[in-house]
């Protein structure tokens, strides 16, 4: 397995071109921070921040889409404090800022974002000024992951628009981009971020991704990359990020399910396997984080957090314990996957 683990709390991951990334095993995802629903000040963002640091994150991941930029240049308003030793930073291509109008911006799911607009750029030059502006963004002059952001089917339009921008990827130099960048030593691993396990199976048959940021579709609730993608990583010697491991709040005691209201069946799923974690008194939260940690695919969880406390309670349920019971009532009622790895 690509990961290793020398300590409680440390994973280390060695890409096959022999660059060695450290993570912390709970890191920190900064959707949120973009303003993510609702407007922050940039008091509340240092507050959380630096609540992050000071629990022991040091994996940061960011993007250009947060915020239209908000993410990234709060994020880097801390790290340009620290040590560049001292924590790992990833950052997202495929997505340009442009200055726009007031009525074409266009910030999704953030609020009072700056007076840009994104615009989908896969291209050789596209990634490149992206990660140039990314750097500009954070105020550092490297960041160690790029992830080529959202080239599935959940942004596209469906399977075909996923595998049209898979090739357009490919097509015009925009994963040649990505690999001088790594092999030049610019950064030390290249891959995506999505919300699907079929583009990075698919990247994993056409090109050399060193690692991947999975969001929502390895959780307490949904399992199927064990079939799937995961024996790819492992026969490619690619390690996994494991975002949204309370299933964008299902999971976390919200009704929300992929951005969304959660449909019944969701929620009658999730009911049943609450129902076996109150039986062994552990909150589903707990379950659900220390579940997805227990892969030895999984470099890191990104939960993320708007608040101190939201990250705070991310960084003390972890120190929290789950009986092994709990694992095998929820395997003997099929409410995981038999061959899912837990906790030890």
């Amino acid at each position: 397995m690509p990961i290793d683990r020398p300590k409680s709390g440390q994973r280390t991951f060695t890409t096959n071109g022999g660059r060695s990334i450290d993570f912390t095993t709970l890191g920190f995802g900064s959707a949120p921070l973009g303003n993510y629903l609702r407007p922050l000040t940039e008091e509340d963002c240092d507050a959380t921040l630096a609540t992050a640091w000071d629990s022991g994150m040091r994996y940061f991941d960011t993007a250009p889409l947060y915020g239209l930029g908000l993410s990234e240049m709060r994020v880097g308003r801390l790290l340009q404090q620290k040590g560049r030793k001292d924590f790992t930073i990833s950052t997202k291509v495929g997505r340009l800022l442009e200055p726009c109008e007031p009525e074409d911006v266009n910030g999704m799911f953030f609020v009072e974002t700056p007076q840009v607009r994104f615009v989908y750029d896969y291209s050789y030059d596209g990634i490149m000024r992206s990660y140039e502006e990314s750097l500009q963004r954070l105020g550092l002059d490297s960041v160690d992951i790029l992830y080529v952001h959202d080239i599935c089917a959940f942004v596209h339009g469906g399977r075909e628009g996923s595998e049209a921008v898979i090739q357009g990827l490919i097509d015009t130099g925009g994963w040649k981009a990505l690999a001088e960048l790594r092999d030049s030593g610019a950064v030390a691993a290249i891959g995506a971020g999505v919300n699907e396990w079929q583009p990075c199976a698919r990247l994993l048959e056409l090109v050399d991704p060193d690692i991947f940021l999975l969001a929502g579709r390895y959780t307490l609730l949904e399992q199927d990359p064990i079939d799937h993608m995961f024996p790819q990583c492992v026969e490619k010697n690619a390690a996994v990020v494991i975002g949204g491991p309370y299933n964008s709040g299902i999971l976390a005691g919200l009704e929300t399910y992929n951005y969304a209201d959660a449909p019944e069946d969701i929620v009658q799923r999730v009911r049943k396997i609450e129902a076996v974690c109150k039986a062994h008194d552990v909150p589903l939260i707990r379950a659900a984080l220390h579940f997805v940690a227990a892969h030895p695919l999984v470099a890191s969880v990104i939960p993320g957090g708007q608040n101190v406390e939201e990250t705070t309670q991310n960084s003390a349920l972890l120190g929290e314990s789950v009986p092994a019971v709990l694992w095998d009532e929820l395997k003997e009622r099929q409410l995981i996957h038999p061959e899912s790895p837990t906790p030890s």
